[in-house]
Formats: C-alpha cells, sequence, structure tokens
C-alpha cells in the first residue's frame, strides 16, 4: 500500500500528480522544471522514449516499475516538444527557464541603472522570455509568425517605456532621501516587466476571444469552441503572468536592502554580486513553480456558464479547456 500512495499506477499521457490540489500542481510543476533533466544524454531520452514506446504497445519488458515509466515520461515531456515531435532547443526548454533566466533577473534588478543599460536588461528579458513561448507553442493550430512578432514587439515597447519612464520619475524626485529612491528604482522592473506580460499575452491570443478555444468532454472529446472559456483561459494565464514577476522582482531588493547594511558585506564589497545572484537565484527557482501552479494546465468550467450551443453539444456539467501557461 505504501509503495503503491507513493508512486501510482502509471498511465501514458497522463500528469502523475492529481491536478485537483495546489499541491499535486506543485509537484507537478516542479518535475516539468527540473533542470537535472538538462543533462540527459541523447542514449538515455532514446532509452525513455522506447520504453514509452514499449509500453504503448504492450511490449512492455518484464521488471518494468511504474516509477521508471512515470521517470521516462517526465524525461520525455522535458525535452520533446508534444505536438511536434522534435527536440526543443536545451535554453529554451521549461526546466532551462530558470538556470538561463536568472542572469538576466539579476542584470534587471542591478542597482544605479542607466537609460541605457535598463534598455538592454528589459530588451534581453523580453527577448528570452518570446523566444521560450515560441519554443514551447502550442502547434496543433499553427499560429502565424506575424502573432509571436506583435507580441515582441508590444512586450518590448510597454517594458522599455515604463522601466525608463518610471527611473526618470523617480530621479526627479527630489523630496525622496536617496536610500528610498534606491530601494523605490530596484523594485522599478515588476510594474514593467508585469505590464510586458499581460501586453504579450493580450497581444498573441486576442484571436481566441473571437474564435474560441476547444473545450472538451470527460472522454477528451471536442464539443466545439467557445469564446467563454478563451476569457476565463487569457485571465488566468495574465494573472499568473502578473504573480510570477511579483516575489522575483520585489523580494531581491528588499532582501538585498537589508544584507548591505551587514559589516560583514560592508567590509567586502566583492561579495555584494554574488550574494545579490544567490537571492535573486532561490527567489525565481521557488517562485516559477508556485505560480504556474495557481491554476490547473487544464482547466474545468461549468457548461452552465458557457455558450448556449455547448451545452446542447453535450450531456456533461463540466467541460475541460487548455489554459495555457
Amino acid at each position: 500500500m505504501a509503495e503503491s500512495a507513493a508512486c501510482p499506477a502509471f498511465q501514458l499521457g497522463r500528469p502523475r500528480y492529481e491536478q485537483g490540489s495546489f499541491l499535486g500542481r506543485l509537484r507537478h510543476f516542479a518535475d516539468i522544471i527540473d533542470p537535472s533533466t538538462l543533462f540527459v544524454s541523447e542514449q538515455r531520452l532514446k532509452e525513455c522514449l522506447k520504453l514509452l514506446d514499449d509500453y504503448k504497445h504492450g511490449e512492455l519488458p518484464p521488471g518494468v516499475s511504474d516509477g521508471q515509466l512515470w521517470e521516462a515520461q517526465k524525461i520525455k515531456q522535458a525535452i520533446i516538444h508534444p505536438d511536434t515531435g522534435e527536440k526543443i532547443f536545451m535554453p529554451l526548454r521549461m526546466s532551462g527557464y530558470v538556470p538561463f533566466g536568472t542572469p538576466i533577473v539579476i542584470g534587471l534588478l542591478l542597482p544605479s541603472q542607466t537609460v541605457v543599460s535598463t534598455i538592454i536588461w528589459q530588451w534581453l528579458n523580453q527577448s528570452h522570455n518570446a523566444c521560450v513561448n515560441y519554443a514551447n507553442r502550442n502547434a496543433t493550430k499553427p499560429t502565424p509568425t506575424s502573432k509571436f512578432l506583435q507580441g515582441y514587439v508590444g512586450a518590448v515597447t510597454s517594458a522599455v517605456s515604463i522601466a525608463v519612464g518610471l527611473n526618470v520619475l523617480i530621479k526627479k524626485a527630489n523630496r525622496l532621501s536617496p536610500a528610498t529612491r534606491m530601494i523605490i528604482q530596484r523594485l522599478v522592473p515588476f510594474p514593467a516587466v508585469a505590464s510586458a506580460n499581460i501586453c504579450n499575452v493580450g497581444l498573441m491570443r486576442h484571436n481566441e476571444l473571437s474564435e474560441g478555444i476547444d473545450v472538451l468532454d470527460n472522454n477528451g472529446k471536442v464539443v466545439g469552441s467557445s469564446k467563454i472559456a478563451a476569457r476565463h483561459a487569457i485571465t488566468e494565464t495574465a494573472f499568473t503572468r502578473v504573480v510570477l514577476p511579483m516575489p522575483i522582482f520585489i523580494l531581491p531588493p528588499i532582501i538585498m536592502s537589508y544584507l548591505e547594511r551587514l559589516r560583514f558585506l560592508q567590509r567586502n564589497r566583492r561579495l555584494l554580486l554574488p550574494v545579490h545572484s544567490l537571492v535573486c537565484l532561490l527567489t525565481f527557482s521557488l517562485s516559477l513553480p508556485l505560480a504556474i501552479s495557481l491554476f490547473p494546465q487544464m482547466s474545468q468550467i461549468e457548461v452552465s456558464c458557457l455558450e448556449p450551443e455547448i451545452a446542447m453539444a453535450t450531456d456533461c456539467k463540466m467541460v475541460t479547456y487548455n489554459k495555457g501557461l
């Protein structure tokens, strides 16, 4: 019984952990962003794919445990795009988001930013986000490249304009003490990044509001396309994109403002950057799984809340839709 509880029976293509609870989603997404999968060899990947293929065709070798099958599926999902079947470029995998994104976060939160450095770091951040979004896009319904470019340009423009505008205003605020001005200036990246994230979601997915998104019944069959479900999906995604940068860009400046007062760091100024980097890495690592676990990847909504034609097409009381990340 204890083994069964620790490792549930394997189900191909299904999440290992129950998605109806926050803790289950947290464990699920912690697996998805696990950076250890970045070091999986080509040989190990082939072994995992063969194991899953054997399971699918009922040719599983004797002695293979559920734990081995779950691990094989975790590795496959971390490396292989579910729609194209091709390997995702390593820095653009979800498992690489924290390791490759942390240097940019550190740069965004460096004190005493100039206008030029602010523009460069905001541009790098939005470029990284755009590449990750494209690499992990839903490829079942091909999206024109122009949509991604539109979202990218909109995100960069909003992030840079807000960051530069706020920095200029802070420098002109003569009533603020130098220490207060420094702390507020360090918090500027959050509103800039949060607004850019909302802009990116809105521009890239606005067509869903007019066309709707697929909703599925209990058997996974498409019932129809719903504009109301699309509104819910985009709202949930936008909210997640605002919550995600909140601790990343608010906690490190506050923590560093206290740490910088310690005599040890005042005597060893060269350690400030490594300590700052460690604080950013820890907050980023903790914040990402927490934020993306707020809502299930596959969310449910009552049929009575949707369009009449959806209600007429199914006997189910609840339908499912893909929220997106």
